[in-house]
C-alpha cells in the first residue's frame, strides 16, 4: 500500500483520476484503478464506490451537507445572495491547496466525456438543490431561493475553473485560495445581475 496517501478512498480517486488522464476513460478499468492506487482489490473499489465514474464524484454527499449547514447557520438577517456567499465560503473552503491540480485533471475528463458531463450535472443539480431547501428553510420564497441557488452555483462553477487553471505554467501565477476565487466571481454576477434592469 502506498505510504504517501491517507487513505484508501483519497488513492482510489486521485488513481483513477491518473489513468484516465493517462488511457482515457473508457480505457481504463476498475481493476486498474485499484492496482495504481497502491495494490488495493476490486473489492476495496466498490466498497467506497459503486462504478468508476463515481469515483471522480468523490464528496457530493459531504459538499451538500456543508452548504446545508452553512445556510442554516447564516444570520437570520442575511439576504438570500449573502445567505449563499456564506454556504459558498464553507464549501469552497473544503478545497485544499492539493485539490487544485487533481481539479485541473478532473475539468478536462469532463470536457472530453459526454458520459461524465451527465454526472457532473447530476452533482451540480444536487447542490443547487441543497442550496434551494437550505434558503427555503430560512423563509425565502420558492422562485427566490431557486434564483439564488443557480447564481451561486454559477459562481463557485466559475471560480473552481480560475481557481484550477491557475496550475497552467503558462498563465501568471495566482496561489489565491478557493475562497477568494469564489468571493470574486459570487460579487461579479450580483453586479452583473444588478445590470440586468
Amino acid at each position: 500500500m502506498a505510504r504517501w496517501e491517507p487513505n484508501a478512498r483519497e488513492r482510489l480517486v486521485r488513481a483513477a483520476v491518473d489513468l484516465f488522464t493517462e488511457q482515457g476513460y473508457d480505457a481504463t478499468t476498475v481493476t486498474q484503478i485499484a492496482e495504481r492506487a497502491g495494490g488495493l482489490t476490486k473489492t476495496t473499489f466498490f466498497r467506497h464506490f459503486p462504478d468508476k465514474r463515481e469515483v471522480l464524484f468523490a464528496g457530493q454527499e459531504l459538499h451538500a451537507r456543508l452548504l446545508a449547514e452553512a445556510l442554516a447557520a447564516a444570520p437570520p438577517d442575511a439576504t438570500p445572495l449573502t445567505a449563499v456567499g456564506s454556504a459558498l465560503d464553507a464549501l469552497a473552503g473544503s478545497f485544499h491547496e492539493d485539490r487544485r491540480e487533481l481539479g485541473a485533471k478532473l475539468l478536462v475528463l469532463i470536457a472530453g466525456n459526454t458520459e461524465i458531463q451527465e454526472r457532473s450535472a447530476f452533482k451540480h443539480a444536487i447542490l443547487t438543490a441543497a442550496i434551494t431547501d437550505g434558503l427555503r428553510k430560512r423563509g425565502v420564497a420558492d422562485q427566490i431561493a431557486a434564483l439564488a441557488a443557480e447564481v451561486g452555483m454559477l459562481a463557485f462553477d466559475e471560480a473552481f475553473a480560475r481557481w484550477v487553471a491557475s496550475t497552467d505554467p503558462s498563465a501568471p501565477a495566482d496561489r489565491r485560495s478557493l475562497v477568494d476565487y469564489t468571493r470574486q466571481a459570487l460579487a461579479e454576477l450580483r453586479e452583473a445581475a444588478a445590470a440586468l434592469d
